[in-house]
């Protein structure tokens, strides 16, 4: 294999991972169009002083070289990334990008873009939902348990932004935590906000549901919460109150709980009220079905919904 002209793609797997399997597959159908470029697979596990002098901390992991150098990489079983970074590397010719200053200039620009993208921004490995590693998934946890708003950024479907951003803030490891564009810390300096209580005051709250409830029941003069929406009512009681609002010509808002367990569970003790659909008049509670129905048939509907009771 003739290395100094050749692209070279390392696949860090592991046989457990099924997600490497389907990342074997891509490769073979990869290795069929370019057949220029040698691709490699290593079992991670098997060889962990290689797999320690490139990071390997998860599988699978694409290492890019050319002329022996490293000059890319990819975590994750990104099938379209991956194919893209081998079309470029394999079009762009046996040297490395030569070291004008240009690139990195756009890089930077593109860093203080990406740290400024939200008031909180967290640049982890792997999303909230998918932490990728246990430091950024600690972090997610104190993040929420403290009921912060925060954006992220998957540093592992960038290797650039992964690369550039410990230059850029002089850290080097991740997750790193930025509130107005300006590095706060890793894990240990967010554990220690959070034991001098300093951590609540630094980054912003999302909304409490107290508050997000109050402003949901006064979104509209007449709030309907409900299973479906105006369009399509989910279950019979809520289908029942359409009707008798639809009959009353009132103009009315619908909220559909079905789409937020938060707001359905927190709607019931918010107004003391275990059932739905509910009815809401200037952010006041009037009640469920049955309470509809004898107001309309006492008379006392209409004002009501008009707000002159």
């Amino acid at each position: 294999m003739d290395t100094c002209r050749s692209l070279v793609v390392v696949h860090f797997w592991a046989p457990w991972a099924p997600q490497c399997a389907q990342m074997n597959d891509v490769m073979a159908e990869l290795a069929k169009e370019h057949p220029q470029v040698s691709f490699v697979k290593l079992e991670a596990e098997a060889v962990p002083e290689v797999s320690e002098k490139y990071e390997i901390s998860s599988v699978p992991t694409f290492l890019f070289f050319k002329n022996s150098q490293k000059v890319d990489r990819l975590d994750g079983a990104h099938a379209p990334e991956l194919t893209k970074k081998v079309q470029r590397h394999a079009s762009s010719g046996s040297f490395p990008p030569s070291g004008n200053e240009h690139p990195k200039e756009d890089l930077n620009l593109r860093l203080k873009k990406l740290t400024h993208a939200a008031p909180c921004m967290l640049f982890m490995k792997g999303t909230p939902q998918e932490p990728r590693c246990g430091f950024s998934k600690q972090m997610v946890e104190i993040l929420n348990k403290h009921n912060i708003q925060f954006s992220s950024f998957d540093i592992f479907s960038d290797e650039e932004v992964r690369q550039g951003l410990k230059t850029y803030s002089s850290w080097p490891t991740y997750p790193q935590l930025y509130v107005s564009g300006e590095l706060v810390g890793g894990l240990d300096i967010i554990k220690e906000l959070e034991a001098s209580e300093e951590l609540d005051t630094i980054c912003p709250k999302a909304p409490k549901l107290e508050e997000r409830l109050k402003v949901l029941t006064n979104k509209a003069s007449v709030m309907l919460f409900m299973k479906g929406n105006k369009q399509e009512a989910k279950c019979g009681f809520s289908k029942q109150i359409l009707e008798i609002l639809n009959s009353t010509g009132v103009e009315y808002e619908t909220f559909d709980i079905l789409e937020d367990e938060e707001v359905r569970q927190g709607l019931k003790a918010y107004s003391n009220w275990p059932t739905y659909p509910q009815l809401y008049v200037k952010g006041e509670l009037v009640g469920g079905l049955d309470i509809v129905k004898e107001l309309k048939e006492n008379g006392e509907l209409m004002p009501i919904l008009k707000g002159e009771n």
